[in-house]
């Protein structure tokens, strides 16, 4: 054996000291590098403020994105200590900030109860950071310390007094370790709104300078207006059952409300981290719940039809209930805190929860008969639902002779070849018969919309003759118990989702997806569901014919065909034909999008165009540390009238740019927008192009013509006119228009055809916005029309 002279000694093992583990493995700490964990970033700042209010100590927290995707979270709390620590011989605020598993929630009389248990949450986030700058006003003065990539940049300094005390983080998160710097409103938004309905009088501020979104959130009710909020535009059948109880050190806080709905919407949290896989507080919740009504329908005097013993899932229909535990020493799995295992949580729990409800009953004799009814009516509910589960479940069972009427079955019975189309309407389906490779392949057209079983009980669901029709050719079997379903006996491993390009056949595709992922979530988790991609659109010119999935596609094309017949004169007399071309009208279409990007922050498209195309690359420090003259001349020459000011925010002093246009229009930025991935890129992007072109004259030629133009996005336009002369566009809406050729070339060819694999990533968030947009209560689908209107592309009117 060959002998190798590197040697494994312990100078080979690399420790990771400090924070570079952070650097070096941040998925460890944070989850991902993703957007998930770009927002777990601030969650943890704000779960420090949070612990500060838990303690009773802090009253109103203040979140605001900057427009260069930094974040300031500031609390009217304690302040972080700043003395020096005593065995470390560094001021509190740094260790907290550099060191992990350090901080004061370690230590249970600093604080009873803490979220971020782990400890490594601020220093985290200071380690995931380009910058970061924390400021703390505490006994009287005002403290300092700025770190880059969770290194102090300097000793902590006073920097003055202060009349208040608290504790103010920014941070930036770090280009190099994050996926995507986009911080999302709406999903801040509903953490910031959950944490104030845990947190009794908590005042939450939340601004964002992007687009100047503000929201604020204050919830003296506590979870009894959680609850009410969750049933609004709900038929209540009984009033909110609220119950609190502290128990060897650990708090448990329970609102409840029945209502006339189908669905069960139980939130549970501990230590205001939302437990998305429940827990031993959820366990014990659910058994003490189903205990105290069927111990109550025994011992009370209530109508015979109604001497029912009730299951768990019928007591809980049409619950809209939240869990709030608080205790000193979380078992949570993992840094993710999903699920709660604290075993002696089920005990503190149940008990609470069944004495609550048993003397609730015992005092309102009229809401309890409502609850009772209400559940004994599931229950009957679910007994016919099990009856007709059975029979389609009977009918499955004779095999081939049982399958729907409508299906064109797969000669094959592999399933693992199978593939079964399930298509919008008679005509796309009589073409996709005819279009088929009948060995493999299985048609199930569908008539009309189905059912939305998000708001449809079970039973009502099985009685639709579509949804019928699809489970008994699927093979799996149906219903709400695991043992019901078996994915084995799966007749096609590719079911396949094809339904029109316009807004019907958006609707139905959606329609179908929530019933998959209602009642067969796990078929999508074994990656069996797909979404047909039908052509957009088919070109064609003389012999040339060619089907598009989409715009991107098309655009894709049109450049390629006319780059071999056009070139583009620069200025320079330099010229851009076929290879060198594309890029060029690449980049200045990336600037375009840019531009309308810049629109839906609220900055005005002609200024976006002045600021990147200004001679040199503005930066934040430019407007403190610079001479700003130069600056203010060459913008009035533009059009705009420029003003500078500075404002104190909580004890930081802000710089803003205010530009003004011949109208009097106004647009006020914070010089952070300068450090903004939106501004820097676009202006590196448009500085290319002019340099490369020395100036914005250009020519098109193309064979003995020629086109003077000025302006890039004049450029872009006019190649984009040239493209299209002489080729006939069709735009597709309905499979209806394709003959059974094309639809078997463009989308059923395994060969050529393009499909999505529908997956779940995010299990809570698909839940949530299923029951957003699919569910009975109409005020979050009205919420989010309107905060997507502007966003909308394709208005159906």
């Amino acid at each position: 054996m060959a002998q190798n002279n590197d040697t494994y000694t312990a100078d080979s093992i690399t420790v990771l000291e400090g924070l570079a583990a952070v650097r070096k493995r941040p998925a460890m700490y944070i989850g991902s590098t993703d957007a998930r964990g770009l927002h777990h970033l601030v969650y943890e700042v704000v779960d420090n403020s949070i612990d500060e209010a838990m303690g009773g100590f802090c009253s109103k927290i203040k979140v605001k994105l900057h427009m260069d995707n930094s974040v300031t979270v500031s609390d009217d709390g304690r302040g972080i200590p700043v003395d020096m620590h005593p065995k470390e011989k560094k001021p509190a605020l740094e260790i907290v900030m550099t060191v992990l598993h350090a901080g004061g929630k370690f230590d249970n009389d600093a604080y009873k109860v803490s979220g971020g248990l782990h400890g490594v949450g601020v220093s985290c986030v200071n380690a995931l950071s380009e910058h970061l700058e924390a400021t703390v006003r505490r006994d009287g003065k005002m403290y300092r310390q700025s770190y880059v990539r969770g290194v102090p940049q300097a000793p902590l300094e006073c920097i003055g007094d202060a009349v208040t005390t608290g504790t103010t983080i920014r941070f930036r998160p770090d280009e190099q370790i994050f996926e995507t710097n986009q911080y999302d409103f709406n999903t801040l938004r509903k953490r910031f709104q959950e944490l104030a309905y845990l947190n009794k009088g908590l005042e939450i501020d939340f601004l964002d300078e992007r687009t100047n979104e503000k929201a604020s959130f204050k919830a003296d009710g506590g979870i009894v207006e959680f609850v009410k909020d969750l049933n609004k535009g709900q038929t209540a059948v009984s009033e909110i059952v609220y119950a609190y109880s502290e128990v060897d050190n650990v708090v448990t806080e329970l609102a409840l409300q029945y209502n006339t709905a189908f669905k069960e919407n139980t939130n549970t949290f501990a230590n205001n981290i939302r437990t998305i896989e429940g827990g031993t507080h959820l366990a014990g919740f659910k058994g003490a719940l189903t205990r105290a009504i069927n111990t109550y329908i025994q011992n009370s005097d209530l109508p015979k039809k109604l001497k029912q013993k009730l299951s768990g899932d019928d007591v809980r229909e049409g619950l809209t209930a939240v869990l709030s535990v608080k205790l000193s020493d979380p078992q949570f799995e993992g840094q993710t805190k999903t699920k709660l295992g604290n075993s002696e949580m089920m005990g503190i729990v149940g008990g609470m929860v069944y004495d609550k409800l048993s003397s609730y009953f015992q005092e309102n004799p009229k809401d309890a008969k409502s609850i009772v009814e209400k559940v004994v009516d599931a229950a009957r509910a679910r007994d016919a639902a099990r009856k007709a589960r059975d029979l389609v479940r009977r009918k499955g069972a004779l095999s081939d002779h049982s399958l729907p009427g409508k299906l064109a079955d797969c000669q094959s019975k592999d399933p693992s070849e199978s593939e079964l189309f399930i298509v919008e309407g008679d005509s796309a389906g009589g073409s996709a018969k005819q279009g088929r490779n009948p060995k493999h392949q299985a048609i199930l057209p569908l008539r009309g919309k189905i059912l939305n079983v998000e708001k449809t009980r079970f039973d009502k669901m099985l009685g639709n003759k579509e949804i019928r029709a699809m489970i008994t050719a699927m093979g799996i079997g149906i219903g709400q118990e695991e043992d019901d379903k078996d994915f084995d006996k799966l007749r096609y491993h590719k079911v396949v989702i094809m339904t029109d390009a316009d807004v019907d056949g958006s609707h139905i595709r959606t329609l179908l997806l929530t019933f998959f992922f209602r009642q067969y979530e796990e078929l999508i988790r074994r990656g069996h569901l797909y979404i047909a991609q039908p052509p957009l659109y088919r070109i064609a010119k003389g012999k040339f014919e060619k089907f598009i999935k989409d715009d991107a596609e098309l655009y894709s094309l049109l450049i390629e065909r006319v780059a071999k017949d056009i070139t583009i004169k620069a200025s320079n007399d330099k010229e851009f034909h076929q290879e060198t071309l594309t890029p060029l009208l690449d980049d200045i279409r990336f600037i375009k999008q840019k531009i309308f990007e810049a629109m839906n922050m609220g900055v005005a498209d002609k200024l976006f165009v002045a600021l990147i195309s200004y001679y040199a690359k503005i930066t934040p420090e430019y407007f403190s540390e610079g001479d700003t003259a130069e600056f203010i001349e060459k913008m009035a020459v533009a059009g705009f009238k420029v003003d500078i000011d500075r404002e104190d925010d909580d004890g930081e002093e802000r710089v803003y740019v205010t530009f003004e246009n011949e109208n009097g229009n106004r647009n006020k930025l914070a010089v952070e927008f300068f450090n903004s991935k939106l501004f820097r890129y676009s202006y590196d992007t448009y500085s290319n192009i002019t340099t490369e072109c020395a100036g914005n004259e250009f020519t098109v030629l193309r064979g003995e013509n020629s086109t003077p133009v000025t302006g890039i996005f004049n450029l872009l336009d006019a190649v984009m006119e040239e493209a299209y002369k002489g080729i006939n566009l069709q735009r597709y809406k309905g499979l209806g228009e394709m003959n059974p050729e094309q639809l078997w070339e463009t989308t059923m060819d395994p060969d050529k055809r393009t499909m999505l694999q529908v997956t779940i990533e995010d299990a809570v968030g698909a839940n949530e916005i299923f029951m957003d947009l699919m569910g009975d209560n109409v005020e979050p689908r009205r919420e989010f029309i309107e905060r997507n209107a502007l966003a909308v592309q394709e208005l159906d009117i």
